[in-house]
């Protein structure tokens, strides 16, 4: 009664709710964009391609919080990007060795 004593019928109407603070700052999550952009470094990150277990060791080391990959995927899918990732690619692999297989497939030279 006392919104709509002090709105009238605009104030009987369901406001928005505040709901949970996100579980990463906005500087937070521009980093994970930056290094999700960016792609893991073998050497340093442990993994050829992000995946979510892998964004949140990440996370975890940089920014000392833990999260389940399902919280991560939440905060990932509101950032506009998918769960696909590029083919992998063995980091020992010979791309002249592969171009001449294309060529002529298994054929004796």
């Amino acid at each position: 009664m006392v919104r709509f004593n002090a709105e009238g019928l605009d104030g009987l109407r369901d406001r928005p709710k505040p709901g949970r603070p996100s579980a990463l700052t906005d500087a937070e999550q521009a980093a994970l964009l930056a290094a999700v952009f960016r792609g893991p470094d073998r050497a340093r990150d442990g993994c050829a391609a992000w995946t979510l277990p892998a964004l949140c060791r990440w996370l975890e080391g940089r920014f000392g919080k833990r999260l389940h990959p399902a919280s991560l995927s939440r905060i990932v899918r509101r950032r506009d990007l998918s769960r696909q990732k590029t083919r992998p690619l063995h980091p020992l692999a010979d791309e002249r060795a592969k171009a001449a297989f294309a060529k002529r497939g298994c054929a004796p030279r």
